[in-house]
Protein backbone atom coordinates (compact mmCIF):
# COMPACT_ATOMS: atom_id res chain seq x y z
CA UNK A 1 0.00 0.00 0.00
CA UNK A 2 1.69 3.33 -0.94
CA UNK A 3 2.15 6.13 1.82
CA UNK A 4 -0.11 8.27 0.36
CA UNK A 5 -3.21 7.59 -1.83
CA UNK A 6 -4.17 10.53 -3.75
CA UNK A 7 -2.24 12.74 -1.74
CA UNK A 8 -4.27 11.41 1.70
CA UNK A 9 -2.35 11.08 4.81
CA UNK A 10 -2.91 7.38 6.15
CA UNK A 11 -2.80 7.25 9.75
CA UNK A 12 -2.91 4.17 12.06
CA UNK A 13 -5.22 3.87 15.37
CA UNK A 14 -4.28 1.33 18.16
CA UNK A 15 -7.12 1.58 20.28
CA UNK A 16 -9.74 3.06 17.76
CA UNK A 17 -12.61 1.29 19.04
CA UNK A 18 -11.94 2.99 22.86
CA UNK A 19 -13.31 7.14 23.39
CA UNK A 20 -10.60 8.81 22.05
CA UNK A 21 -9.42 6.31 19.18
CA UNK A 22 -13.36 6.85 18.22
CA UNK A 23 -12.96 10.74 18.22
CA UNK A 24 -9.67 10.43 16.47
CA UNK A 25 -10.72 8.27 13.72
CA UNK A 26 -13.31 10.85 12.96
CA UNK A 27 -11.16 13.87 13.44
CA UNK A 28 -8.82 12.38 10.85
CA UNK A 29 -11.44 11.16 8.25
CA UNK A 30 -12.85 15.04 8.25
CA UNK A 31 -8.92 15.78 7.56
CA UNK A 32 -9.26 13.69 4.29
CA UNK A 33 -6.81 11.28 6.17
CA UNK A 34 -7.31 7.25 5.74
CA UNK A 35 -7.91 5.91 8.40
CA UNK A 36 -7.01 2.44 9.85
CA UNK A 37 -7.61 1.38 13.28
CA UNK A 38 -6.68 -1.61 15.14
CA UNK A 39 -9.09 -3.48 17.32
CA UNK A 40 -8.54 -6.43 19.28
CA UNK A 41 -10.37 -10.27 18.77
CA UNK A 42 -13.14 -10.63 21.08
CA UNK A 43 -16.19 -13.03 20.89
CA UNK A 44 -18.84 -9.92 21.57
CA UNK A 45 -18.83 -7.00 19.36
CA UNK A 46 -16.71 -4.06 20.35
CA UNK A 47 -17.11 -1.21 17.37
CA UNK A 48 -20.10 0.59 18.79
CA UNK A 49 -18.11 3.62 18.96
CA UNK A 50 -17.06 3.86 15.36
CA UNK A 51 -20.64 2.35 13.77
CA UNK A 52 -20.88 5.10 12.14
CA UNK A 53 -18.06 5.55 10.29
CA UNK A 54 -17.32 1.50 9.75
CA UNK A 55 -18.70 1.06 6.12
CA UNK A 56 -18.46 -2.20 3.80
CA UNK A 57 -14.80 -2.38 2.96
CA UNK A 58 -15.64 -4.05 -0.52
CA UNK A 59 -16.64 -0.21 -1.12
CA UNK A 60 -13.70 0.87 -3.51
CA UNK A 61 -14.69 4.54 -1.62
CA UNK A 62 -14.05 3.68 1.86
CA UNK A 63 -11.73 5.67 4.01
CA UNK A 64 -11.69 4.17 7.03
CA UNK A 65 -10.62 0.07 7.60
CA UNK A 66 -10.42 -2.50 10.58
CA UNK A 67 -7.51 -4.70 11.31
CA UNK A 68 -7.47 -7.27 13.99
CA UNK A 69 -4.23 -6.94 16.80
CA UNK A 70 -2.67 -6.63 19.46
CA UNK A 71 0.25 -4.61 21.72
CA UNK A 72 1.03 -7.85 23.51
CA UNK A 73 1.49 -9.53 20.27
CA UNK A 74 4.93 -8.17 18.36
CA UNK A 75 4.24 -9.80 15.12
CA UNK A 76 0.60 -8.86 14.59
CA UNK A 77 2.22 -5.04 15.38
CA UNK A 78 4.87 -5.62 12.99
CA UNK A 79 2.82 -7.02 10.10
CA UNK A 80 0.12 -4.31 10.86
CA UNK A 81 2.71 -1.69 10.80
CA UNK A 82 4.27 -3.10 7.72
CA UNK A 83 1.32 -3.74 5.55
CA UNK A 84 -0.42 -0.20 6.40
CA UNK A 85 3.17 2.37 6.33
CA UNK A 86 1.19 4.69 8.17
CA UNK A 87 2.88 8.26 7.85
CA UNK A 88 0.75 8.61 11.67
CA UNK A 89 0.82 6.46 14.43
CA UNK A 90 -1.61 6.92 17.18
CA UNK A 91 -0.96 4.45 20.18
CA UNK A 92 -4.18 5.04 22.62
CA UNK A 93 -4.55 0.83 22.96
CA UNK A 94 -4.19 0.66 27.07
CA UNK A 95 -5.25 -1.13 29.71
CA UNK A 96 -6.52 1.87 31.23
CA UNK A 97 -8.08 1.38 34.20
CA UNK A 98 -6.11 2.61 37.41
CA UNK A 99 -8.17 -0.02 39.97
CA UNK A 100 -8.27 -2.70 37.35
CA UNK A 101 -3.91 -2.59 36.70
CA UNK A 102 -4.17 -3.38 40.87
CA UNK A 103 -6.22 -6.44 39.96
CA UNK A 104 -4.16 -7.36 36.57
CA UNK A 105 -0.42 -5.55 36.90
CA UNK A 106 1.28 -8.04 34.47
CA UNK A 107 -1.16 -7.69 31.69
CA UNK A 108 -1.31 -3.54 32.53
CA UNK A 109 2.41 -3.55 31.86
CA UNK A 110 2.53 -6.06 29.07
CA UNK A 111 -0.03 -4.16 26.77
CA UNK A 112 0.87 -0.71 28.11
CA UNK A 113 4.62 -0.44 28.85
CA UNK A 114 5.82 -3.04 26.63
CA UNK A 115 3.16 -2.54 23.99
CA UNK A 116 4.77 0.77 23.16
CA UNK A 117 7.93 -0.71 22.81
CA UNK A 118 6.67 -3.22 20.02
CA UNK A 119 5.24 -0.35 18.14
CA UNK A 120 8.69 1.42 18.78
CA UNK A 121 11.00 -1.69 17.18
CA UNK A 122 8.27 -1.92 14.17
CA UNK A 123 8.81 1.60 13.39
CA UNK A 124 12.67 1.00 13.93
CA UNK A 125 12.41 -2.01 11.72
CA UNK A 126 11.40 -0.07 8.70
CA UNK A 127 13.04 3.19 9.13
CA UNK A 128 14.84 2.92 6.10
CA UNK A 129 11.43 2.47 4.09
CA UNK A 130 9.56 5.11 5.59
CA UNK A 131 9.80 7.84 8.11
CA UNK A 132 6.48 7.17 10.39
CA UNK A 133 5.28 10.15 13.43
CA UNK A 134 4.29 8.22 16.27
CA UNK A 135 1.38 9.82 19.19
CA UNK A 136 1.82 7.97 22.32
CA UNK A 137 -0.56 8.51 25.07
CA UNK A 138 0.36 9.25 28.43
CA UNK A 139 -1.37 10.05 31.51
CA UNK A 140 -1.45 12.05 34.39
CA UNK A 141 -1.83 9.10 36.53
CA UNK A 142 2.31 9.43 35.98
CA UNK A 143 2.55 11.89 38.31
CA UNK A 144 0.78 10.20 40.92
CA UNK A 145 2.29 11.13 44.58
CA UNK A 146 2.78 14.78 43.30
CA UNK A 147 4.52 17.22 45.80
CA UNK A 148 3.33 20.40 43.62
CA UNK A 149 -0.61 22.08 42.86
CA UNK A 150 0.33 22.06 39.05
CA UNK A 151 2.13 19.79 37.13
CA UNK A 152 3.65 20.33 33.96
CA UNK A 153 6.25 18.46 31.39
CA UNK A 154 9.09 19.09 33.91
CA UNK A 155 7.46 17.72 37.09
CA UNK A 156 9.08 14.52 38.17
CA UNK A 157 7.20 11.79 37.97
CA UNK A 158 5.31 9.56 40.79
CA UNK A 159 3.40 6.90 39.95
CA UNK A 160 1.01 5.22 42.62
CA UNK A 161 -0.66 2.40 40.87
CA UNK A 162 1.14 -0.16 37.73
CA UNK A 163 -1.34 1.65 35.03
CA UNK A 164 0.74 4.92 36.22
CA UNK A 165 3.98 3.26 36.25
CA UNK A 166 3.29 1.16 33.01
CA UNK A 167 2.79 4.35 31.50
CA UNK A 168 5.92 6.38 33.03
CA UNK A 169 7.56 3.48 31.15
CA UNK A 170 6.26 4.01 27.88
CA UNK A 171 6.80 7.70 28.12
CA UNK A 172 10.50 7.12 28.70
CA UNK A 173 11.37 4.48 26.54
CA UNK A 174 9.64 6.81 23.71
CA UNK A 175 11.84 9.27 24.64
CA UNK A 176 14.56 7.00 24.80
CA UNK A 177 13.60 5.71 21.10
CA UNK A 178 13.36 8.77 19.80
CA UNK A 179 16.96 10.00 20.95
CA UNK A 180 18.73 6.78 20.01
CA UNK A 181 17.21 6.06 16.73
CA UNK A 182 15.84 9.62 15.99
CA UNK A 183 12.40 8.36 15.67
CA UNK A 184 9.51 10.75 15.42
CA UNK A 185 7.47 9.90 18.50
CA UNK A 186 5.44 12.43 20.62
CA UNK A 187 3.99 11.96 24.45
CA UNK A 188 0.98 13.31 25.10
CA UNK A 189 0.33 13.68 28.91
CA UNK A 190 -3.22 13.96 29.41
CA UNK A 191 -5.14 14.64 32.17
CA UNK A 192 -8.70 13.44 32.72
CA UNK A 193 -11.13 13.45 29.85
CA UNK A 194 -14.60 12.50 29.65
CA UNK A 195 -17.44 12.66 26.91
CA UNK A 196 -20.91 10.66 26.41
CA UNK A 197 -18.52 7.88 25.05
CA UNK A 198 -16.38 7.12 28.22
CA UNK A 199 -15.73 3.90 29.04
CA UNK A 200 -18.63 2.25 31.88
CA UNK A 201 -16.43 1.39 34.42
CA UNK A 202 -14.71 4.95 34.76
CA UNK A 203 -15.84 7.07 38.19
CA UNK A 204 -17.69 10.04 35.54
CA UNK A 205 -19.52 7.60 33.18
CA UNK A 206 -20.48 5.79 36.38
CA UNK A 207 -21.58 8.92 38.58
CA UNK A 208 -23.74 10.44 35.37
CA UNK A 209 -25.46 6.81 34.51
CA UNK A 210 -26.16 5.97 37.90
CA UNK A 211 -27.73 8.96 39.09
CA UNK A 212 -30.07 9.41 35.67
CA UNK A 213 -31.26 6.14 36.29
CA UNK A 214 -31.87 7.30 40.06
CA UNK A 215 -33.65 10.33 39.04
CA UNK A 216 -35.37 8.04 36.46
CA UNK A 217 -36.23 5.23 38.98
CA UNK A 218 -34.38 2.70 36.75
CA UNK A 219 -31.62 1.81 39.94
CA UNK A 220 -31.85 3.05 43.97
CA UNK A 221 -28.21 3.78 44.71
CA UNK A 222 -24.49 4.82 43.60
CA UNK A 223 -21.33 3.49 45.69
CA UNK A 224 -18.45 5.38 44.86
CA UNK A 225 -14.71 5.10 46.91
CA UNK A 226 -12.99 8.29 47.53
CA UNK A 227 -15.40 11.52 47.44
CA UNK A 228 -12.32 13.85 47.46
CA UNK A 229 -9.96 12.86 45.16
CA UNK A 230 -9.41 15.91 42.96
CA UNK A 231 -9.17 15.74 39.20
CA UNK A 232 -8.55 18.44 36.18
CA UNK A 233 -11.58 17.24 33.84
CA UNK A 234 -11.60 18.09 30.08
CA UNK A 235 -13.66 16.91 27.08
CA UNK A 236 -11.79 13.97 24.97
CA UNK A 237 -13.60 15.33 21.52
CA UNK A 238 -11.05 18.15 22.07
CA UNK A 239 -7.83 16.38 23.21
CA UNK A 240 -8.09 14.03 19.96
CA UNK A 241 -7.24 17.13 18.14
CA UNK A 242 -4.34 18.05 20.46
CA UNK A 243 -2.99 14.80 19.52
CA UNK A 244 -2.89 15.99 15.36
CA UNK A 245 -1.48 18.66 16.24
CA UNK A 246 1.74 17.32 17.93
CA UNK A 247 2.50 15.27 14.78
CA UNK A 248 2.39 18.43 12.57
CA UNK A 249 5.29 19.96 14.11
CA UNK A 250 8.41 19.64 12.95
CA UNK A 251 10.38 18.13 15.60
CA UNK A 252 8.74 16.07 18.21
CA UNK A 253 7.91 17.11 22.03
CA UNK A 254 5.99 16.47 24.72
CA UNK A 255 3.04 18.10 26.06
CA UNK A 256 0.76 18.16 29.20
CA UNK A 257 -2.97 18.64 28.17
CA UNK A 258 -5.24 19.75 30.45
CA UNK A 259 -7.67 22.40 31.35
CA UNK A 260 -6.06 23.88 34.62
CA UNK A 261 -9.13 23.55 36.99
CA UNK A 262 -9.84 20.87 39.52
CA UNK A 263 -12.84 19.25 40.87
CA UNK A 264 -13.49 16.96 43.69
CA UNK A 265 -15.49 13.83 43.30
CA UNK A 266 -18.22 14.96 45.16
CA UNK A 267 -18.19 18.80 43.38
CA UNK A 268 -18.94 16.34 40.76
CA UNK A 269 -21.60 14.26 41.90
CA UNK A 270 -23.24 17.86 43.24
CA UNK A 271 -22.91 19.47 39.67
CA UNK A 272 -24.67 16.06 38.14
CA UNK A 273 -27.29 16.18 40.95
CA UNK A 274 -27.99 20.08 40.28
CA UNK A 275 -28.80 19.19 36.47
CA UNK A 276 -30.94 16.16 37.27
CA UNK A 277 -32.56 18.23 39.84
CA UNK A 278 -31.97 15.76 42.57
CA UNK A 279 -32.18 17.95 46.08
CA UNK A 280 -29.77 16.13 48.19
CA UNK A 281 -27.75 16.68 51.50
CA UNK A 282 -24.80 14.33 52.90
CA UNK A 283 -24.20 13.33 56.45
CA UNK A 284 -21.35 11.15 58.15
CA UNK A 285 -17.69 11.44 57.19
CA UNK A 286 -15.37 9.28 56.00
CA UNK A 287 -16.23 5.87 54.71
CA UNK A 288 -19.59 6.37 56.49
CA UNK A 289 -20.64 9.68 54.26
CA UNK A 290 -23.61 9.54 52.36
CA UNK A 291 -26.24 11.58 50.13
CA UNK A 292 -29.55 10.91 50.49
CA UNK A 293 -32.68 13.14 49.16
CA UNK A 294 -34.04 15.68 51.14
CA UNK A 295 -37.58 15.23 50.50
CA UNK A 296 -38.21 11.81 51.14
CA UNK A 297 -34.89 11.14 53.12
CA UNK A 298 -34.12 7.87 51.11
CA UNK A 299 -29.78 7.69 50.50
CA UNK A 300 -29.02 7.53 47.21
CA UNK A 301 -25.07 7.22 47.47
CA UNK A 302 -23.00 5.33 49.96
CA UNK A 303 -19.38 5.23 50.01
CA UNK A 304 -17.85 1.40 49.93
CA UNK A 305 -14.10 0.13 51.08
CA UNK A 306 -13.72 -1.43 47.67
CA UNK A 307 -13.56 1.40 45.45
CA UNK A 308 -10.69 3.06 47.00
CA UNK A 309 -7.80 2.09 45.71
CA UNK A 310 -4.76 0.74 47.56
CA UNK A 311 -2.83 3.81 46.67
CA UNK A 312 -4.64 6.38 46.56
CA UNK A 313 -3.50 9.68 44.31
CA UNK A 314 -5.33 12.71 45.79
CA UNK A 315 -4.78 16.02 43.58
CA UNK A 316 -3.94 16.31 39.89
CA UNK A 317 -4.30 19.34 38.20
CA UNK A 318 -2.58 20.14 34.74
CA UNK A 319 -0.55 23.26 33.67
CA UNK A 320 -0.95 23.31 29.93
CA UNK A 321 1.01 26.74 28.98
CA UNK A 322 3.60 25.11 26.53
CA UNK A 323 0.46 23.31 24.61
CA UNK A 324 -0.75 26.68 24.70
CA UNK A 325 2.27 28.38 23.31
CA UNK A 326 3.44 25.68 20.85
CA UNK A 327 0.24 24.26 19.50
CA UNK A 328 -1.93 26.99 20.01
CA UNK A 329 -4.55 24.82 21.71
CA UNK A 330 -6.43 25.67 24.44
CA UNK A 331 -9.76 24.12 25.97
CA UNK A 332 -13.44 25.58 25.37
CA UNK A 333 -16.04 23.00 26.75
CA UNK A 334 -16.42 23.64 31.01
CA UNK A 335 -16.93 20.78 33.41
CA UNK A 336 -21.00 21.75 33.19
CA UNK A 337 -21.71 21.35 29.55
CA UNK A 338 -19.08 18.35 29.34
CA UNK A 339 -21.61 16.75 32.03
CA UNK A 340 -24.65 18.07 30.30
CA UNK A 341 -23.95 15.98 27.29
CA UNK A 342 -23.30 13.13 29.15
CA UNK A 343 -26.52 13.20 30.72
CA UNK A 344 -28.54 13.78 27.72
CA UNK A 345 -26.56 10.67 25.85
CA UNK A 346 -27.70 8.72 29.48
CA UNK A 347 -31.43 9.90 28.86
CA UNK A 348 -31.36 8.97 25.58
CA UNK A 349 -29.62 5.22 26.43
CA UNK A 350 -32.81 5.15 28.28
CA UNK A 351 -35.31 6.28 25.78
CA UNK A 352 -36.11 9.57 28.31
CA UNK A 353 -36.59 12.54 26.13
CA UNK A 354 -37.84 15.73 27.85
CA UNK A 355 -41.13 17.61 26.59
Amino acid sequence: MSNIVMGKKIALIFGVTGQDGSYLAKFLLKKNYIVHGVRRRSSSFNTKRIDDIYEDPMNKNVNFFLHYGDLTDSLSVLKIISKVLPNEIYNLAAQSHVHVSFEIPEYTANTDAIGTLRILEAIKTLKKMKTIKMYQAGTSEMFGKTLTRFQNEKTPFYPKSPYGAAKVYAHMISINYREAYGIFVSNGILFNHESPLRGETFVTKKIIKALVKIKFGFEKKLYLGNLYSKRDWGHAEEYVEVMWKMLQLKKPDDFVIATGKQYTIKTFVEKVCKKLKLNITWAGSGINEKAFLKKSKKTIIECDDKYFRPSEVNSLLGDARKAKKILNWKPKKKLDAIISEMIEYEKNELNIFDH
